[in-house]
């Protein structure tokens, strides 16, 4: 079902303010009857549906995705990517533009890319050597404690030497 014009405004106004009432306000509809038909329209099916599609345009056209990240990384990375930079002189603030990133910039961003295509097998096995031995030590450490709690907790510990303190002769005198 298509929208009507004034359904089409409450929603560009919904999408753009959040509330119904100034929605339904902006979108034409009456002072009276403003708060009552932002209400029902937020109820139908056919405007929850364009107020969803038209946030989804909205969050994909404002959030990255992967692949503009990793562009933006490599030039980063290659020393493409460029900014303005304010430096201070005895003459005031001058804005040098197009500076190239630095080398620890450099260094970061092809540490971010690294993480997501390491390069070297033996890095990637030795990662994994080291959560296989991480979860054997935590697997090991709950055992010993289930092994505690079986035993009550207690642990009985003898440390009073095995010799005979109870010496029947009579002291000499």
């Amino acid at each position: 079902m298509t929208l009507t014009v004034k359904q089409q405004k409450f929603v560009s106004a919904y999408v753009e303010s959040g509330n119904a009432t100034k929605a339904a306000l902006d979108a034409g509809y009456s002072k009276r009857t403003a708060r009552t038909v932002g209400s029902q329209n937020l109820a139908k099916l056919d405007i929850k549906s364009a107020i969803a599609d038209r946030m989804k345009q909205i969050e994909d056209a404002k959030i990255a995705k992967a692949d503009e990240v990793l562009r933006y990384l490599t030039t980063v990375l290659r020393g493409e990517a460029t900014e303005s930079v304010n430096v201070g002189t005895s003459d005031g603030v001058v804005t040098i533009d197009d500076n190239p990133p630095t080398i620890k910039d450099r260094m970061a961003a092809g540490k971010e890319l690294l993480k997501r295509y390491p390069d070297s097998d033996e890095l990637l096995e030795a990662q994994v050597r080291r959560a296989k031995a991480e979860a054997d030590i935590a697997e090991a450490r709950a055992a010993d404690a289930t092994d505690d709690d079986q035993d009550g907790g207690v642990t009985i510990v003898d440390d009073i030497p095995d010799t005979d303190d109870t010496d029947t002769t009579p002291a000499e005198d």
